[in-house]
């Protein structure tokens, strides 16, 4: 489900490559990501369009790598409950209850009112299925993740900056710690999740196995961009002291926010293979100088708000 943008362009390339037969279902806004892949148009959220492109079809497993609600995710299951070998569900991380106690554990507390609640719900009506009736899905729950095609501002936050040698805004004292994953360590992991029944009913935390603090992360961008990360200049504030409004000032969120992945690397015989600096170079050389991002003009105001009340 998806398929043509971030996780889905990596998960379809790495599938292709193991020699697995690709089908995607989208909206066809976008081409397919690789050659051969048989791409079937719709809208998810139209039940009656959805059931009649799908009821005729049928897969050995299917990527939910699009549903943000259970009624995103439900109508598909339903269809295909009885009739699907695996069934590999994109969740996130982001439903762990805020803890003192670190890294998080797959068994850990959830935040019933988290913004990835509808995740949460989808999750809870699959291992109910599973309880009752054995159904053989598997969800993963990835931390931040980076890496060539990136639709959300995560590395690119911190490039738009270094390589116009501006000041870097971190809220706190830039010691929070936070953990990335890159996308092909995502979509690999994923793959490795497939027909393995050992996985049936399991939830995994995907990502880097070393964390990283926001300072560390943006020295390492530096690093990874050529630029020296002793000369970077970090202005530290108290965000609770500016009105943003409704515009992000950071990309992350102001909280130690890092999972364990020891479940994964024992069942999935996966483990990373990118560090920060390597994956930070994919996202640099790859994507964000070949798109001209670092000759456009940025909106730096939220900066300047920043710098100008460090004086």
């Amino acid at each position: 489900m998806g398929g043509t943008r971030f996780v889905g362009v990596a998960l379809t390339q790495n599938l292709i490559s193991l020699g697995h037969e690709v089908v995607l279902f989208n909206r066809g806004n976008r081409p397919a990501p690789a050659a051969g892949v048989k791409m079937i148009q719709g809208d998810r959220k139209d039940i009656q369009q959805l059931k009649e492109k799908l009821s005729g079809q049928s897969f050995d497993a299917i990527f939910d790598n699009s549903g943000r609600e259970l009624s995103d995710t439900k109508p598909i299951v339903d269809m295909f409950r009885d009739r699907i070998r695996h069934f590999i569900y994109m969740s996130s991380a982001g439903v762990y209850q805020e803890s003192e106690t670190l890294p998080y554990f797959e068994e850990d507390p959830t935040n019933p009112e988290s913004r990835h609640k509808g995740k949460l719900h989808t999750e809870a009506y699959l291992k109910k299925l599973y309880s009752a009736e054995g159904f053989p899905f598997t969800s993963i729950r990835p931390t931040y993740i980076y890496g060539p095609g990136n639709y959300n501002d995560v590395e690119a936050w911190f490039f738009d900056r270094i390589v116009r040698d501006r000041p870097v805004p971190i809220p706190g004292n830039g010691q929070f710690i936070t953990q990335l994953g890159h996308v092909e360590d995502l979509a690999a992991a994923m793959a490795a999740v497939l027909k393995q029944p050992k996985t049936y009913g399991e939830i995994y935390n995907i990502s880097d196995i070393r964390y990283v603090t926001y300072s560390g992360i943006a020295k390492l961008c530096a690093q990874a961009i050529g630029k020296d990360p002793d000369k970077l200049q970090f202005v530290y504030y108290n965000p609770k002291d500016f009105d943003f409004g409704k515009k992000k000032a950071f990309p992350f969120r102001l909280q130690h926010f890092f999972t364990a992945i020891d479940k994964a690397l024992l069942d999935l015989d996966w483990e990373p293979e990118f560090d920060l600096v390597e994956g930070l170079e994919t996202s640099f050389k790859q994507d964000y100088v070949p798109s001209g991002r670092h000759e456009q003009e940025i909106d730096f105001a939220i900066d300047d708000q920043i710098i100008a009340a460090a004086g």
